[in-house]
């Protein structure tokens, strides 16, 4: 079975990796996601989030994300099999080829510093899809945890009308509310890369029921995340069943064309059991075929993000 995987932060901890201990290559390192586990496991494609913490200085943050930038280049795409994913053209290759894709995207709009001229410096390097915020506030709008709750800013617009003229697309996971509804006023790719239901699962990270019937009507796609403070309100409790309840929920909203997977891999410390990194999508989806039809599952694990990457890249 093919699978993609919308979210993953092995640039994150490579960059964080000061004692270069850390391979994507390599076996027995601490990555949950490595190029040797996601082909075992079907992987074709793979999202890798550039992530600049929220202790790096603001004056530092473009900085950082650069580096992250090159290692991609140069500790995922250089040293081995993976290849940079920019259009269309480089998709389809993957299948014909039967390569592994990378992707990347920015997690945060802090590290653009108010800046278009470094957006558009980031869609060259080949960076093709923008969340705007994390947690908090920045240039661009309020991030989910803002307690004020604020939309998008001038420049907010700004920027997303200028990804809109580069073709790139929205990540709307970890942007507040009224974000999320000031970027449905805007006309570009929208997807929620990393996000589950909140009516299962009350963390204020999760999509409550109108968000998930707009992304739904807007064509974009729901990235069901592994993340057990997103499955269940005792992440201690949560279980692969639990998972699947937001898989029935999310279809029960309209979403069985718009479901797809975002791991959160590399981002997170705590997991649920038997899904503990990209080697065990074969057991998730031997679950997945137990509960809903091949074609269905087929269009979750690599499908409905191929066919949204064709038509938006």
């Amino acid at each position: 079975m093919r699978w993609m995987d919308g979210h993953c932060d092995v640039l994150y901890k490579l960059w964080k990796d000061a004692e270069g201990d850390l391979d994507f290559y390599g076996k027995g390192n601490d990555l949950d996601v490595t190029y040797d586990t996601a082909r075992q496991a079907g992987v074709l494609l793979q999202v890798f989030a550039i992530f600049v913490p929220e202790n790096v200085p603001r004056s530092q943050s473009w900085q950082v994300a650069l580096e992250q930038v090159d290692r991609f280049y140069e500790e995922v795409v250089r040293k081995g099999g993976v290849q940079p994913v920019r259009t269309p053209e480089e998709l389809n290759n993957l299948t014909q080829e039967n390569r592994m894709g990378g992707l990347l995207s920015l997690e945060g709009a802090d590290a653009l510093q108010g800046s278009l001229r470094y957006l558009r410096t980031l869609s060259r390097l080949g960076v093709r899809q923008v969340g705007l915020t994390w947690n908090y506030a920045n240039e661009v709008a309020d991030g989910i945890e803002e307690e004020r709750g604020g939309g998008l800013t001038r420049f907010g617009r700004e920027l997303v009308r200028e990804m809109e003229r580069l073709r790139m697309v929205l990540d709307v996971s970890h942007l507040s509310v009224r974000g999320f509804w000031d970027v449905m006023e805007e006309d570009l790719p929208v997807i929620a890369s990393h996000s589950n239901a909140r009516a299962l699962c009350s963390h204020r990270r999760n999509l409550m029921d109108d968000q998930i019937r707009a992304l739904v009507d807007r064509q974009g796609l729901i990235g069901i995340t592994f993340v057990p403070q997103f499955v269940h309100d005792d992440p201690d409790a949560a279980t692969v069943d639990d998972l699947l309840k937001h898989i029935e929920y999310i279809c029960s909203q309209g979403g069985e064309e718009r479901i797809a997977f975002g791991s959160d891999f590399d981002g997170i410390q705590q997991k649920i059991p038997g899904l503990e990194h990209i080697g065990k999508l074969p057991s998730l989806g031997e679950e997945l075929l137990k509960r809903y039809p091949e074609h269905l599952v087929k269009r979750w694990t690599w499908t409905n993000w191929h066919e949204f990457y064709s038509r938006h890249l």
